[in-house]
């Protein structure tokens, strides 16, 4: 089962998959209104946050931004021990999973949707906040 997490901002949600398999769901049952974040270059999990209805990528303010890479960085075996990573997000229906690829690996329809920021380290604090109001996502919430 899926977990999900509430920003500072509540109208804000994120989800994340614990392993490849609950990626695996969260791939299969995205909505349009989801932003995908992952470590670039390295395994992570994969964090999905649920824009309110009607704002886009561009509306995202940096401090929810900031807030999905940090969760993500934490919960990546290889990033969490870097100093610094590069994080990609770009919305779920970029994500393209073709027959082949391997749990939890995506592609994307367009490079040039797929955006970056980096994590310079790990600031626990907000980190710790999320980690406050995790709970498990019933799959209800996860459908449309």
């Amino acid at each position: 089962m899926v977990f999900y997490f509430t920003c500072s901002d509540p109208r804000y949600v994120i989800y994340m998959g614990r392993d490849k398999h609950e990626n695996e769901h969260l791939i299969a049952y995205g909505w349009p209104e989801d932003l995908w974040f992952h470590v670039d270059s390295h395994s992570s999990a994969h964090v999905y946050l649920r824009l309110p209805k009607g704002e886009t990528i561009d509306d995202v303010p940096d401090e929810i931004v900031q807030e999905c890479s940090q969760l993500c960085k934490a919960n990546s075996i290889e990033g969490s021990k870097l100093s610094h990573v590069r994080m990609i997000y770009t919305p779920w229906a970029n994500l393209k999973k073709t027959e082949g690829m391997a749990d939890g690996q995506v592609g994307y329809h367009s490079r040039g949707a797929v955006r970056h920021t980096m994590v310079e380290h790990r600031v626990n604090a907000v980190v710790n906040r999320l980690n406050k109001t995790k709970a498990r996502a019933p799959l209800r919430l996860l459908s449309p």
